[in-house]
């Protein structure tokens, strides 16, 4: 049986925090292409510029929650709900930008390559990702 100062190593530690994350950050990619009406990794192979744009903001404001998440909790449990809660935070960001553009359909231009979109939706993520990181810290 392991002793329990085994788990409290920094290598050990972080090891097992940058497991956990970079699990957390699979599923929820995997969940963001179920949301999107494009197919994700499909379109950047394609050389999609808009759609790397969002997702890598996707990327990086998931990362930058559990970030924060890490910061501030002290147990994995802690750390895993409360990214999880910002990462669906985030998921509903995703959606009030898509209903706060009447004028057209967010995931329709960012499949069509517009970079614009692209780059607003990257802006987005990140951004919102600093205030739900705060907030769940």
């Amino acid at each position: 049986m392991l002793n329990s100062s085994f788990w409290r190593y920094p290598i050990i530690e972080t090891a097992g925090y940058f497991s956990v994350v970079v699990l957390c950050l699979v599923v929820s990619m995997a969940l963001f292409e179920v949301v999107t009406k494009y197919k994700n990794w499909e379109e950047i192979k394609n050389g999609n510029v808009a759609v790397a744009l969002a997702t890598g903001g996707k990327i990086l404001g998931i990362c930058n929650i559990f970030r924060f998440s890490i910061a501030r909790h002290s147990t994995l449990s802690e750390m895993i709900g409360w990214g999880l809660f910002g990462f669906t935070l985030l998921i509903v960001a995703y959606f009030l930008f898509e209903f706060m553009t009447p004028r057209f359909k967010v995931d329709q231009e960012i499949e069509n390559d517009n970079r614009s979109v692209g780059f607003i939706s990257f802006t987005i993520s990140v951004g919102l990702s600093f205030v739900i990181g705060a907030s769940i810290a």
